[in-house]
């Protein structure tokens, strides 16, 4: 009973020193990261902390000092790595993490605590998380409207969508409901599944009996095959429609040969090469996966990775402005941080181009997507 007081009321004292800045200032920049590198969502996560080995060292002339725990995909442990973070870790920047649940965790404690959060993955920053935090993936509405726009020129009519029965699943859902059915297209039948799940037999019997022109797939990582192949498997010819959540060489790996012909959005990190030497993230995205590729064997690329790789590309732009004035380890420091994320503009990085602001805390447009397609076991652009 008295350790357990004495250790509450070190916390306590610890977290008031916050508020002291000359005290607690320090020479590194700690930066926090809960990803999701076991469970089912771990093709997420792994290719982000992989990406880790690529970013600097220091920046501005001050060391970072990067902690990662693993989550395991679960929100509950999210929001305890984020509380360690703050309490034990004194962390200056804070990221995560790999799925949607799991950021949206991260994001309320970083919020809480006022220090900045930069999230992996897409996340409804609601009012209660818009004062700290970024996110590094693309907006849903960005990447769901190259997609509506390929359905419509493809002459699809009728929609039918599986998708997560989370919030990433409602986030696509949502969004096809706001900009695909305004286009002209119909919603066949809706079915969700769990991200643990072996076996969606049951759904797509449902979706078969429905006869979409196409299939939307509201899925990430590995699991996003799980649909892919068992429509194929049974029968279903048309054309299926994957998120970027979906983007790797996992994918192709899992799906096998029902991965040809998907119509999938992505971030242009998958395809630099094929990118003008005018685009501005042309020279990150080659960066980043010679560098991947080199260790990790070829075509391991991953959105995923550009996420974590890119987080780091802000923050090259970012703490420079932030140390003209504070010092890591304090609140004015994390203040500064949170100003220079939306005072620095066109950020370049491997993903897009950022411009984050005030209302935008996604920051991207449509320099941000490009749209795949599967061709002999590998990704080309799609027509």
């Amino acid at each position: 009973m008295n350790k357990t007081f004495l250790s509450a009321a070190s916390v306590a004292a610890a977290l008031a020193l916050t508020g002291l800045p000359a005290m607690a200032q320090t020479n590194e920049i700690v930066v926090g990261i809960s990803i999701t590198t076991t469970g089912p969502a771990a093709a997420l996560g792994i290719p982000e902390r992989n990406s880790l080995d690529f970013v600097p060292k220091e920046i501005g002339g001050v060391p970072i000092k990067i902690i990662t725990l693993d989550d395991g995909g679960d929100p509950t442990t999210a929001t305890t790595n984020t509380r360690r973070f703050v309490t034990e870790s004194k962390a200056d920047i804070i990221m995560g993490s790999s799925t949607t649940p799991s950021t949206v965790a991260v994001a309320t404690v970083a919020n809480e605590a006022g220090i900045p959060h930069i999230g992996l993955a897409p996340f409804p920053i609601t009012e209660a998380r818009i004062k700290w935090s970024v996110a590094m993936p693309q907006p849903i509405p960005i990447m769901g409207k190259v997609l509506y726009e390929h359905m419509k020129a493809h002459g699809i009519k009728s929609v039918g969508y599986i998708g997560y029965s989370d919030s990433y699943g409602d986030l696509w859902f949502n969004d096809f409901k706001n900009q695909a059915i305004p286009m002209g297209m119909t919603l066949a039948t809706e079915e969700r599944f769990a991200r643990p799940d072996t076996s969606v037999a049951g759904q797509v019997l449902k979706l078969l009996a429905a006869n979409p022109d196409a299939i939307l797939v509201g899925a990430s990582g590995t699991a996003a095959a799980l649909p892919q192949t068992t429509l194929r498997e049974r029968g279903y010819k048309g054309l299926i429609y994957q998120t970027h959540g979906a983007a790797s060489m996992d994918f192709i790996r899992i799906a096998g040969p029902a991965a040809e012909g998907v119509i999938m959005a992505s971030g242009p990190v998958m395809s630099p090469e094929t990118q003008p030497d005018t685009a501005l993230t042309k020279k990150p995205g080659l960066a980043l996966n010679t560098a991947y590729e080199a260790k990790y064997g070829a075509n391991s690329r991953s959105q995923f990775a550009g996420h974590s790789y890119d987080a780091f590309e802000v923050l090259k732009r970012v703490v420079p402005v932030a140390l003209k004035t504070a010092k890591p380890g304090t609140p004015d420091f994390r203040e500064a941080i949170r100003l220079a994320l939306m005072s620095e503009k066109e950020i370049a990085a491997s993903q897009g181009v950022y411009n984050f602001t005030e209302k935008d805390r996604y920051g991207l447009d449509d320099r941000s997507r490009i749209i795949l397609t599967v061709k002999d076991g590998k990704y080309v652009p799609a027509k």
